[in-house]
């Protein structure tokens, strides 16, 4: 027991002498903790935004669907294309019947470019004809009205829906439900408002300012009974590759031996997503952890010439009884505290930033649902590597200090 509190004594009597010794030199210990803050808040920076733009883009790749299959007719440009190459609602059911255990939605569209009337003036937008189907696999969220029922596909209605910038467009202040619209020469009355659940990565058919129909009412007005693209939504993301090569099968066994046709899926995106997210993170850290070695290499100068200058000091204490190791400890305590504290500071800006960012981001509409997490595995991370950093690079000049020999120290001037 009374050991124990002779070492508590001890320890206490170096962290004081530690603390008057640093508190003695302010501007030198803040500026040699500056670094430590920085190469600290940098490796919970870069942690927290390297995972959260991994989870961002796999959230986009895996919102669209990472077990969704697309096929699109191959168009050279050459004149080698015909009509009945093209995909049709026909290869859309032998599709859905001859995949019956793999795919569990197919759906397909057409789309062309219209204008549409907006207070007297034309408007470009994107006119696009859908099948059932298609707001499951394309993951589509009515925020306002509905979405179209069977009587709508089927029979070709002339109602449509409007994306949420297009909306705003026609009616700023006020709710287009039900508002008569013109989109090219048909008139349309507007069931619903949607949006994408998430940003499609790449082209598409939904642009920022689309008009969804049924497929069967463009159908009609344009006269063209094919899709730009075939969709079919794997049952797993495990049975993609398999569903993948069979809709290639299926489309090349009904159509002649000419015509090329692209299927492709996620799954190698979202693959190739996950190994750069990894790399880019393990870099950026490698990048964190040179800032806090160069920080360390500050702290060991620092203490270098710390020792140099308190020679004398470091003679009058050894000469009144203070041990080598109570002078190592002394030094490597003054080490620890620059870096634990510098750690503190720098896990303090480091997780402030997202939080501010989140704030900002919650005043932006058109970011959508990002948020920035700071991870707390890299907090720790940083933590105990700034505290392993200032340990290490601060026993050079603990243990120099420890071995100055008590005569030559007091005479030194």
């Amino acid at each position: 027991m009374e050991s124990a509190k002779n070492t508590m004594a001890l320890w206490g009597e170096i962290f004081q002498l530690a603390m008057q010794a640093l508190r003695a030199n302010k501007m030198r210990s803040v500026l040699t903790m500056l670094g430590v803050v920085i190469g600290t808040a940098s490796i919970v920076l870069v942690v927290t935004i390297a995972l959260s733009g991994k989870r961002y883009i796999l959230a986009q790749i895996e919102g669209i669907g990472a077990n969704l299959v697309y096929a699109r007719l191959v168009e050279t440009g050459q004149g080698s294309v015909v009509y009945a190459d093209r995909i049709t609602p026909a290869d859309r059911a032998a599709v859905q019947e001859g995949l019956p255990q793999l795919v569990t939605e197919t759906a397909g569209s057409n789309w062309l470019s219209m204008t549409m009337d907006i207070a007297g003036r034309d408007h470009v937008v994107n006119l696009v004809g859908v099948t059932d189907g298609f707001q499951q696999i394309r993951n589509l969220e009515v925020v306002a009205g509905r979405y179209f029922d069977q009587d709508d596909l089927a029979s070709g209605s002339k109602v449509c829906l409007l994306t949420e910038k297009l909306a705003r467009r026609i009616t700023p202040f006020g709710d287009p439900v039900g508002r008569d619209v013109q989109v090219g020469e048909l008139h349309y009355t507007v069931i619903g408002v949607f949006r994408e659940r998430v940003a499609t990565l790449g082209e598409s058919e939904i642009t920022s300012e689309s008009v969804l129909i049924p497929f069967s009412l463009l159908k009609s007005y344009t006269g063209s009974d094919y899709f730009h693209v075939l969709y079919a939504r794997a049952d797993s993301p495990e049975d993609v590759p398999a569903v993948t090569r069979d809709v290639q099968e299926i489309l090349a066994s009904r159509h002649r031996p000419g015509a090329q046709y692209r299927v492709e899926n996620l799954s190698g995106i979202l693959e190739t997503a996950r190994n750069v997210a990894w790399g880019l993170t393990v870099v950026l850290v490698l990048v964190a952890l040179i800032a806090l070695v160069i920080s360390g290499i500050g702290i060991m100068n620092i203490m270098l010439v710390t020792v140099t200058e308190r020679t004398r000091e470091i003679g009058i204490r050894k000469a009144i009884g203070a041990t080598r190791d109570a002078i190592r400890y002394q030094f490597l305590m003054e080490a620890m505290v620059i870096s634990g504290t510098g750690a503190l500071a720098g896990i303090v800006i480091a997780i402030a930033i997202p939080l501010l960012l989140n704030f900002l981001i919650a005043f932006i509409p058109d970011v959508g649902d990002v948020t920035v997490q700071v991870s707390w595995v890299s907090v720790l991370l940083a933590f105990v590597v700034s505290c392993s950093t200032g340990l290490l690079f601060g026993y050079l000049p603990a243990n120099r200090a420890a071995g100055l020999e008590p005569a030559r120290s007091l005479h030194y001037e």
